[in-house]
């Protein structure tokens, strides 16, 4: 594949003025109405453009601003130049940009351009940024590298948490947010959702942080996503795949208590479309949501199973491990001590293997035993109960294999 041979097509865009001094430059889209939504490289300019930063704005307060206008890229290749030749000299490449792995040595076809934490005006030239069809194909490379056996997965998902974020500034600076654009956008949100199921059965001591930033991202990415639908909104039209993807909003709220940036769930409703409230995906969803807050674990677990899409049965797993919990402590709370519940009732009532339950329960803190009649039992009434400590350990929910990845 030759990455050398892009161009951008500048006669399809316009420079727009903005006040833009030594802050951070944002990869995340503003909302604005531009032109069809066919244009090549349509530009967001005509909504006022407030930047969310990626970053705490604390860090960005410093500084005089100054006018400058969007900068349409030209870069031809997945990392300018001029940073390549300052990264082989710093000998600061990438294990998956290293030419015959040199650490001082790449190429045009193996660096990608690093995410630039804070960026000021004088720092941008349009032969360090990439335009969209570059950017395309950068993302196509990054994606491909998922399924690399060479690196433990952590490895991969530092690289293309990296370069992701990189993309997604080029896009904010360029203010692009056509079709294109959101068809890049829901790659890069699919690849955060995968990193939040594929974390989960990593190791070490960083996974963890991992984890939250991952998540932190994934919220990021998500908004500007929806930011470029609203932007490219026509009447009673939904794009192919928003319905899941404004679905993934709603998973991520199911606990408010696990500190998911955004707003309540109660007003993003407000803000949907009348034909996105009735969709498929939606309703399931809402079902869910009713489910998780009334406690009802047996239906949730089999809606999820018969019902959600692979990326949102990623988005899920953590609400799974809870349900499941919950139920073992319902159950152990519940029923009578003089008679042990069997775990093979409870197997089926989780969706999952009677051997599986039998370790859900010793991580809860209860002990199992076995009837006069062979079968394993669950004695109630222990006081032992506690939630799991492992709380990345992962089960499978059996029926959920009908999911193609």
């Amino acid at each position: 594949m030759d990455r050398r041979n892009r161009g951008s097509s500048s006669s399809a865009t316009s420079r727009v003025s903005n006040t833009y001094g030594n802050r951070q430059t944002s990869d995340n889209p503003r909302t604005g109405s531009g032109g069809g939504a066919n244009d090549l490289f349509r530009r967001r300019s005509d909504a006022p453009l407030k930047r969310n930063n990626d970053e705490d704005e604390s860090n960005n307060k410093e500084g005089d601003s100054a006018d400058v206008s969007f900068i349409v890229g030209t870069c031809s290749s997945m990392c300018p130049e001029r940073e390549r030749v300052t990264r082989e000299r710093l000998r600061d490449l990438a294990v998956f940009e290293r030419l015959y792995g040199n650490p001082s040595k790449s190429s045009t076809d193996l660096a990608v351009k690093k995410f630039c934490r804070t960026l000021s005006a004088a720092d941008v030239q349009a032969s360090d940024v990439r335009p969209l069809p570059v950017l395309e194909e950068t993302l196509k490379y990054l994606l491909s590298l998922l399924d690399s056996r060479e690196h433990l997965f952590e490895v991969v998902h530092d690289f293309i948490f990296d370069r992701t974020r990189s993309i997604r500034q080029d896009l904010s600076i360029q203010n692009l947010a056509n079709e294109r654009v959101i068809y890049l956008y829901e790659e890069m949100v699919k690849f955060h959702v995968i990193s939040h199921k594929r974390l989960q059965s990593c190791s070490g001591t960083s996974i963890s942080s991992m984890h939250h930033l991952n998540m932190e991202q994934l919220a990021k990415t998500l908004t500007s996503l929806y930011n470029i639908y609203d932007a490219n909104r026509k009447p009673d039209y939904i794009y192919e795949n928003e319905a899941e993807f404004r679905s993934f909003y709603v998973l991520l709220h199911l606990n408010p208590r696990n500190g998911v940036m955004g707003e309540p769930l109660s007003l993003w409703f407000r803000k949907l479309t009348f034909a996105l409230v009735k969709s498929k995906e939606i309703c399931f969803v809402r079902n869910l949501l009713r489910l998780y807050r009334m406690g009802n674990y047996k239906n949730f677990l089999s809606r999820t199973a018969s019902e959600a899409t692979y990326l949102q049965y990623c988005i899920s797993e953590p609400y799974i491990r809870e349900m499941r919990s919950v139920a073992v402590q319902y159950i152990n709370n519940v029923c009578y001590k003089l008679q042990p519940y069997p775990l093979l009732r409870l197997s089926q009532n989780l969706m999952m293997k009677e051997l599986d339950v039998e370790s859900l329960c010793h991580e809860c803190g209860l002990e199992t035993c076995t009837d006069p009649d062979g079968f394993a039992v669950l004695p109630a009434k222990q006081s032992t109960f506690r939630n799991p400590e492992d709380k990345f350990k992962v089960y499978d929910l059996i029926g959920i294999e009908r999911i193609e990845k």
